[in-house]
């Protein structure tokens, strides 16, 4: 898929796309006329991109962390830095954290529901979302 198709099936704009290429996160192959194509299985890996970087690693780590995304899973850190466990280290407690807060803010939104819900009357028009 070109590069355009790539951008609308994951939502990344084309200029981050290619700044993922020239940080060595993804590839692209050139077709004859020079123009990128992605394999259809960068879809996912510029999804994972983004959730990594939306977790507040930097791109740096995340080239590195990238083939333990994959499957079957390859994991070689001959150069794995103390800096760099101890950065994962810290951006996996970090997701904790926020995994942990969503889980309470779902719980909250979840048990308000139940409450509004039971204390509908049956003739009670449901609620249309505004917005």
């Amino acid at each position: 898929m070109r590069i355009g198709e790539l951008s609308e099936r994951t939502g990344t704009p084309r200029r981050l796309l290619r700044y993922y290429e020239e940080q060595g996160l993804i590839a692209a192959a050139r077709s004859a006329n020079g123009y990128r194509e992605y394999d259809a299985r960068f879809v996912d890996r510029v999804m994972q991109i983004r959730g990594l970087l939306d977790a507040g690693l930097p791109t740096r780590i995340i080239k590195q962390i990238l083939p333990c995304l994959d499957q079957p899973r390859i994991i070689h850190f001959a150069d794995a830095t103390p800096e760099m466990l101890a950065t994962l280290e810290l951006e996996r407690d970090r997701m904790t954290e926020r995994i942990e807060c969503l889980i309470r803010n779902r719980d909250a939104v979840a048990e308000y529901l139940d409450v509004v819900r039971s204390k509908r009357r049956p003739d009670d028009a449901p609620a249309v979302p505004s917005g």
